[in-house]
């Protein structure tokens, strides 16, 4: 009975699972022989259970066992693999049983039970929005498991988020409840409370002897303490917090401060809704610069090193100023020196001698040889042809390496409008064995075709509708290459538009263009060509109406131009000359100086920036006398010399906040006093200018907001346009809402002006109708362009309207 006894009992202890406490009351179990020596033996098999989705051929890996491994039992490689599996943190409970002895030989069991998987999640206590971007932040999809460290960093990451919006006291409460349906899953719950957004009550400086309080509260420029300003906000936002601290030593730095630094900043809770920030800082001694001293410079003198720096003996030491004039800027001492070939020229200032409150300065410059370029290599066009990008670049091979070439080679692709401009990144790859450098340009294709489609109401024409399209980067070569139909044949950088516009019965247009930007491929001249066709009606607005009347105004007319990059003031200016042929048809349409008959026009136009279109003087070579001759026998031969000049310019004020300035000017002359100024080419001002992109009744059409269509020219004994000279003027603060590139947002708030004449004696270019107001502008990838404005104008009768803008892109 004894013996009996003595073999249970120890058979017993071969299957005892003992337990050991873990850290945070977590219980290690293991199944270990449990008798005073321990026993070697050599794992025969391992097996793993309890796991659903975690493979066990890798957790077997994890736990350091292998099939063959001598083991004592019980002994550290057990617990050093129980170990493991807690420090994965992906177990709730982890156990290694005995499976069987055999001899020397053991059969262990892992047996684990993995943490619960997440089924669902559910967020309550925030807008949909915040909802939105909590989720995309903390990222627990279903089927991730719910571990402690995984909750933990949930916390702190919603937290995190809603401490850099202002709300310092949320609270995260976690709740998980096990899955009906599906053992191991969880339907995870997190209640989000943001309370009270806090607001700073007192922004207090501490250690600043030079500036006062208020000095250095301007300086932050998002961070801003509460006061009796109701429009000045005073919200916490973590991230503006740390980019004005980074301002306030810059500013400190910029007037001599060299040494400022900020020793320490806390936040005070004064209470739920309020904090107090205090900013603790070294200001340090003004310093300024005694001398300035070269070193190393060979091609160019130190004297004209010193011109281009700007920065004089006596200054202020101004450690952002001088590395702007060092490197940054465009004409800095480095630009210099890489507009002319050194590619691995370095400049290093050193304070040599620091005395009292001032330095002395050793700019030590490393000039190295002169790179040429070698492989100018093209990447990343997958439909513009090659030569097309080449073709606008400034870098060529065998020429020295120049750093504003580059600038302007990207700036010329950008204005293609084939590639995105904000992925164009020239890459300089050197050779410095032979001295050379290749050079790698990465494009990114995009669509800059257009499909337009737009709209609008105004005047004698009501709606007024248009439809084009426009394919930017058309191929004439391969109009025969079937493959190429892919919907257009495309990559040769030409331009091919076509366009219909109409308002019903009264008024219907048709015009094609085609441009060539490399006309014969060697140089930037612009071949262009173009057709049209327009008719307009009048005697009402019903088809039956206008049969009754059969009055009609017809144009045609075809042109063809040449464009010239010019190299003199420098090759941004260029020439464009046209020449082109119209015919005016009118029957019984009273509305000009003529009725009824066939009128030509060929004018030569030529533009730089200033534009001019004219006609031969047919009535110089004309024994005519025209005093005598009526209207129709007249302007048989139309001519005129027409003049025109627009001129804009953008300057960035504070931030993303633009000054736009606008002025143009027009002018209709006449060579015989006899025959005056043509019925057509006048010029007709205010209202939406809808049709400022084509002529109608060969009238030029210009905007003036605020004012209803036609409402300033003056007009003629026929009640026609005649308006022979004009101005308009405006200037527009634009403000971007978004910069994305999904959708661009930008506000305006604008200033107008402008007049027409009849002639030279009444002309006061400073007297013009006035007008102001507010508009929006969005660009949608789908929609394209979309605005609209609202101007009040001063001097009109019919007060505010509405402007429209619709257009379209793919």
């Amino acid at each position: 009975m004894r013996k009996f006894f003595l073999l249970s009992l120890f058979t017993c202890l071969c299957i005892t699972v003992f337990s050991q406490e873990e850290p945070d009351s977590v219980k290690t179990q293991y199944s270990l022989m449990d008798y005073g020596k321990p026993q070697e033996y050599i794992i025969a098999g391992i097996r793993v259970t309890g796991v659903k989705y975690l493979q066990p051929g890798h957790l077997v890996s994890i736990s350091g066992l292998s099939k063959g491994m001598k083991v004592e039992i019980p002994g550290t490689k057990i617990t050093q693999a129980v170990n493991k599996y807690w420090k994965y943190g992906l177990f709730s409970d982890v156990k290694i049983l005995i499976d069987k002895i055999d001899g020397n030989q053991v059969y262990l069991e892992i047996r684990l039970k993995e943490q619960p998987r997440l089924n669902k999640l559910l967020i309550t206590g925030l807008n949909k929005s915040e909802k939105n971007d909590i989720e995309e932040k903390i990222n627990l999809k279903r089927g991730t498991q719910i571990t402690e460290d995984i909750l933990n960093s949930t916390s702190l990451i919603i937290k995190k988020h809603f401490r850099e919006k202002g709300f310092f006291n949320i609270d995260v409460n976690m709740y998980q409840k096990e899955d009906t349906a599906d053992v191991g899953l969880v339907n995870l719950r997190i209640d989000i409370k943001k309370n009270h957004r806090v607001k700073i009550e007192k922004i207090d400086f501490e250690g600043n002897k030079a500036y006062s309080n208020k000095r250095l509260r301007r300086v932050f420029k998002k961070t801003k303490q509460r006061d009796l300003n109701p429009f000045k906000g005073s919200k916490y936002i973590e991230a503006d917090y740390k980019a004005d601290k980074k301002k306030l030593i810059d500013f400190y730095n910029e007037n001599g401060y060299r040494d400022a630094k900020i020793i320490k900043d806390e936040i005070v809770p004064l209470n739920d809704k309020r904090i107090e920030l205090k900013v603790d800082l070294f200001e340090g001694d003004q310093y300024y610069i005694r001398s300035i001293k070269w070193v190393g410079n060979t091609k160019y003198p130190s004297e004209f090193l010193n011109r281009v720096l700007g920065i004089k003996p006596g200054s202020l030491y101004n450690q952002k100023l001088l590395n702007k004039r060092l490197r940054e800027d465009d004409d800095a001492i480095t630009s210099l020196y890489m507009d002319n070939g050194y590619l691995f020229f370095n400049i290093n200032p050193v304070e040599t001698r620091i005395e009292n409150d001032s330095i002395d300065l050793e700019l030590r410059i490393y000039e190295g040889k002169q790179a040429t370029l070698n492989n100018i290599i093209i990447k990343g066009n997958t439909k513009t042809n090659e030569h097309v990008i080449r073709r606008e670049l400034y870098t060529r091979p065998g020429e020295l390496f120049s750093k504003s070439d580059i600038i302007r080679s990207v700036r010329e692709l950008a204005a293609l409008g084939h590639f995105n401009p904000e992925t164009i990144s020239p890459n300089p790859i050197p050779n410095p064995a032979d001295g050379t450098v290749d050079l790698e340009y990465k494009v990114e294709e995009r669509s800059n075709d257009q499909l337009e489609l737009s709209g609008g109401w105004g005047g004698y024409y009501g709606f007024m509708g248009t439809v084009g399209i426009k394919f930017s980067n058309f191929s004439v070569r391969r109009i025969l290459d079937k493959n190429a139909w892919r919907p257009v044949p495309s990559g040769d950088g030409q331009t091919l538009q076509i366009r219909v516009q109409t308002s019903g019965p009264i008024y219907q247009s048709y015009s094609m263009s085609f441009v060539e930007p490399w006309f014969g491929g060697k140089k930037p001249n612009a071949f262009s060509f173009s057709i049209y066709s327009s008719k307009q009606r009048s005697g009402g607005r019903t088809y039956s109406s206008l049969r009754d009347t059969n009055s009609f105004f017809k144009n045609y007319g075809a042109s063809v131009g040449l464009g010239k990059r010019l190299k003199w003031p420098d090759d941004y200016f260029s020439l464009y000359t046209e020449i082109s042929i119209q015919q005016y048809y009118l029957n019984n349409f009273a509305t000009y100086e003529v009725s009824s008959g066939r009128y030509n026009m060929a004018t030569l136009g030529s533009s730089i920036s200033l534009g001019v279109r004219l006609t031969p003087p047919y009535s110089l070579f004309s024994n005519k006398d025209y005093s005598t001759l009526e209207n129709a026998d007249k302007f048989k031969w139309v001519e005129f010399h027409k003049w025109s000049f627009n001129g804009s310019w953008y300057t960035s004020l504070i931030g993303n906040l633009v000054l736009a300035v606008h002025t143009e000017f027009g002018y209709l002359g006449y060579y015989n006093k006899k025959i005056g100024s043509p019925p057509f080419e006048k010029f007709d001002v205010g209202g939406d200018g809808l049709a400022s992109t084509y002529s109608i009744a060969g009238t030029d059409i210009i905007a003036l907001r605020g004012y209803d269509n036609h409402s300033i020219s003056p007009k003629s004994r026929t009640g026609t346009t005649n308006g022979n000279i004009y101005d308009r003027f405006y200037c527009e603060l634009r403000y971007p809402l978004s910069l994305n590139p999904s959708a661009t947002i930008y506000g305006l708030v604008f200033m107008e002006g402008g007049n027409a004449w009849t002639y030279w004696s009444e002309f006061d270019p400073m007297n013009v109708k006035r007008s102001a107001g507010i508009g929006v502008r969005a660009f949608l990838p789908m929609f394209g362009l979309l605005g609209v404005d609202w101007g009040w104008g001063f001097d009109a009768i019919s007060k505010g309207h509405f402007h429209f803008v619709l257009g379209q892109q793919f």
